[in-house]
């Protein structure tokens, strides 16, 4: 399998190049030059595999330049019981209303990130070990890529990782988790700005190709192609565990309803459809910065600037540029780099692009529904959640319960993907529930840590001036 460029400016590239590139060198992002197809008798037989081995079967036709004795051994690696908590690695918890929750969370952060972070940090430490090479991570949070990434970093030979996070909005514990890391190899920057700015900042330096290759600037954030790739793992495996065998007759259908903010995770998704996974519906979810689902409610899509960006309740969602979208209009666009580029330079310039005559085509040829939710709406599932289940759920995950429920469909489970567990938002549970949100004893205690973080104006140059006198060498 070899990787294009969305805006066509790329020569074909093997998986290990694009791992380390990040952004492709004309603006746009890798994408498989062709789409693997699994047939109905491929899924059944995955049924009964541990989730590395999962992980193998779905990973090997993606990652084609990793001899497979390797890539299983990557998988292993990275999916352990002692990293997730148990064997299941990712279990299914029900919900009320024909709904249940996909536990992306058990990982060492408590958050999805991790399904793909712990791969991605054995991914990179392999690939940089053969070259003999090191790499400086330049990435961008609204809260949970930060630590999952920096936890899946730290220690790893040949890699430095520079992690920019809008200063003073990520919830304490957010802040505590990568704050308090002490390992060298790491290094948090607060900007002044939200996390727009932080992805522009992180997009600007890697489209400076001449600093990206003389510094070795690689990319942990969604742009990444290997971070979608395991993403699309999950997809499957909530399939095989929500839906009994099919013994010769259609294969059982599922929905999905996910909290969106960049577009990785659902986009994650739609790759698994594309690839002959039975889904039925796709359900975006977003809060208050609604701007994907304006755009499939409207087919009109118009990021938001920074000042119009909401600073809400379920902060990690608090994006108004969705980077991997572009991804999905290549899609939608029938994999035409030209029209592709077009669309974005219109972007560059009028700020919006109108599809809305594509519109027929987001649920019929996709899946992809959508839906907003507020923060009164997040405090309210919160609680109906706990009172008629007994689980309590994050902000991100109940604004995906929130526009699920009208989705619901008889005899097709809608599996809601879990954001995150919710002492990562401790302040908003407290809020709906009137008590505090459970806390694993790994974390006790840990805002009290020292913090080692570095408050930088929202300015290309400073950051490039940080990596230069900081990068690994």
């Amino acid at each position: 399998m070899r990787y294009l460029s969305t805006r066509g400016g790329m020569a074909p590239q093997p998986f290990t190049d694009v791992l380390l590139e990040g952004l492709a060198p004309d603006g746009g992002l890798a994408v498989p030059e062709s789409i693997p197809q699994i047939s109905a008798k491929q899924l059944e037989s995955w049924r009964d595999l541990s989730y590395a081995d999962l992980a193998f079967e779905v990973l090997q036709h993606f990652l084609t330049d990793i001899p497979a004795d390797d890539l299983r051994t990557l998988t292993h690696a990275a999916y352990r019981p002692d990293v997730f908590g148990s064997a299941v690695i990712v279990p299914l918890k029900p919900l009320a209303g024909g709904m249940s929750l996909l536990g992306l969370s058990e990982g060492p952060t408590l958050a999805f990130k991790d399904m793909a972070m712990q791969l991605l940090g054995h991914l990179f430490e392999y690939t940089l070990s053969r070259r003999n090479s090191t790499l400086n991570i330049l990435g961008a949070t609204s809260g949970d890529t930060g630590s999952a990434a920096e936890y899946a970093m730290r220690g790893k030979k040949g890699v430095s990782v520079f992690m920019l996070s809008p200063q003073g909005r990520m919830s304490a514990f957010q802040r505590a988790q990568m704050y308090s890391l002490q390992d060298e190899n790491i290094h948090n920057i607060a900007v002044q700005g939200v996390f727009d700015d932080c992805q522009d900042i992180v997009k600007a330096v890697s489209g400076d190709l001449s600093f990206k290759i003389e510094h070795r600037i690689g990319a942990v954030n969604s742009i990444n192609w290997a971070r979608i790739a395991a993403q699309v793992v999950y997809y499957f495996h909530g399939w095989r565990i929500a839906t009994q065998p099919s013994n010769g007759g259609e294969l059982p259908q599922v929905s999905f309803a996910v909290p969106s903010g960049n577009f990785g995770n659902i986009l994650a998704g739609h790759f698994a459809r594309s690839m002959g996974l039975p889904i039925r519906r796709l359900v975006l979810a977003t809060n208050e910065n609604n701007v994907l689902e304006e755009f499939f409610r409207t087919g009109i899509y118009r990021p938001r600037a920074s000042a119009e960006t909401h600073q809400t309740s379920s902060p990690s969602m608090d994006i108004s540029k969705a980077s991997n979208f572009e991804r999905f209009v290549y899609d939608l666009m029938d994999r035409d780099a030209a029209k592709v580029k077009a669309l974005w330079d219109q972007l560059a310039t009028e700020g919006s692009f109108d599809l809305s005559l594509h519109k027929p085509e987001f649920e019929t040829r996709f899946g992809f529904v959508s839906g907003a939710s507020t923060h009164a709406d997040r405090l309210a599932t919160i609680r109906q959640v706990k009172a008629e289940t007994g689980l309590v759920i994050d902000p991100h995950t109940a604004d995906g319960v929130k526009v699920a429920r009208p989705f619901v469909e008889s005899g097709i489970p809608m599996l809601v993907l879990e954001t995150a567990l919710p002492i990562k938002f401790g302040e908003t549970i407290e809020e709906a529930l009137g008590e505090l949100a459970p806390r694993p004893p790994a974390f006790e205690g840990i805002e009290a840590l020292p913090q080692r973080v570095q408050i930088l104006d929202a300015d290309v140059q400073t950051i490039k001036d940080f990596i230069v006198k900081h990068g690994a060498a």
